[in-house]
C-alpha cells in the first residue's frame, strides 16, 4: 500500500511541516493540535479494530468525527468551546491532506462539513476603580512578597497583559527613556504599551 493512503505519514507531515515549517504557529497552538490528535488516533483506531499506525486516511470518516466530538461531550466532559477547537484541527489536518492530494478533496469536503457548535460565551466583566484599587491595595507592601505582587498586579492593570505575557517579559523589554514596554503576544504579535510613572517607579516594577 502506497504511505499516500496512510494517515500516520500525513500527521507527521502536518505536525512537523506544516504548522511548525509552513505556518509558524506558537508552540501553544502547535500543541493544541497535538493534543487533538493524540485524542483523536486512539479513538478512531479502536472503532476501526486496528492499530494507530495502521489507519488510513479514509478511515478518519466524517462519521468517526462526529463520534469523536460525541465522545469528548458525553465522556470527556468537555465544553462546547474545547470541542470546537477540536474540530478547527481536524478541519485544517484535512485540509492540508486534501491541498497535497488532489484524490482526496472529496473526503476532505466531508470532514470540514461537520459542523462547529454554537454556544453563548460567558460575559467578560472588569473591575471598577475602586474595586481595582481594593486589589492592588491588598499585597502587604512592607514585605518583600507584597511588593514583589502589588508591582505585578499594577503592570498588568497598566498594561492589560495577559499573565503568561508578562511571565515572559524580560528588563530588557522596558524602554526606559520611551516609558513603554515591548510585550510580545498571540500570535507572536510584538506591540509596545506605555508605562505609567508609577509603574516604572522603583519598587513598582
Amino acid at each position: 500500500m502506497s504511505d499516500t493512503g496512510l494517515l500516520g505519514p500525513w500527521v507527521r507531515r502536518f505536525l512537523l511541516e506544516h504548522l511548525a515549517g509552513d505556518r509558524n504557529l506558537s508552540p501553544n497552538t502547535q500543541k493544541s493540535y497535538r493534543d487533538m490528535l493524540v485524542q483523536l488516533l486512539p479513538f478512531v483506531a479502536k472503532k476501526s479494530g486496528k492499530t494507530v499506525d495502521r489507519l488510513l486516511v479514509m478511515d478518519l470518516s466524517a462519521a468517526a468525527v462526529r463520534q469523536f466530538l460525541n465522545h469528548l461531550e458525553l465522556n470527556r466532559r468537555c465544553g462546547i468551546s474545547t470541542r470546537n477547537q477540536r474540530l478547527g484541527g481536524i478541519h485544517a489536518l484535512a485540509k492540508f491532506i486534501s491541498e497535497n492530494r488532489p484524490e482526496y478533496v472529496s473526503w476532505a469536503g466531508e470532514i470540514r462539513q461537520v459542523p462547529f457548535k454554537k454556544f453563548t460565551a460567558p460575559a467578560i466583566t472588569c473591575l471598577d476603580r475602586s474595586e481595582m484599587n481594593a486589589l492592588l491595595e491588598a499585597p502587604n507592601r512592607s514585605t518583600v512578597r507584597g511588593r514583589r505582587e502589588h508591582a505585578l498586579l499594577l503592570f498588568l492593570y497598566n498594561s492589560g497583559s495577559r499573565a503568561s505575557e508578562a511571565a515572559a517579559l524580560t528588563i530588557a523589554d522596558i524602554d526606559w527613556h520611551a516609558r513603554s514596554v515591548q510585550i510580545l503576544g498571540k500570535g507572536k504579535k510584538l506591540r509596545s504599551c506605555p508605562l505609567w510613572s508609577v509603574t516604572l517607579k522603583p519598587g513598582g516594577l
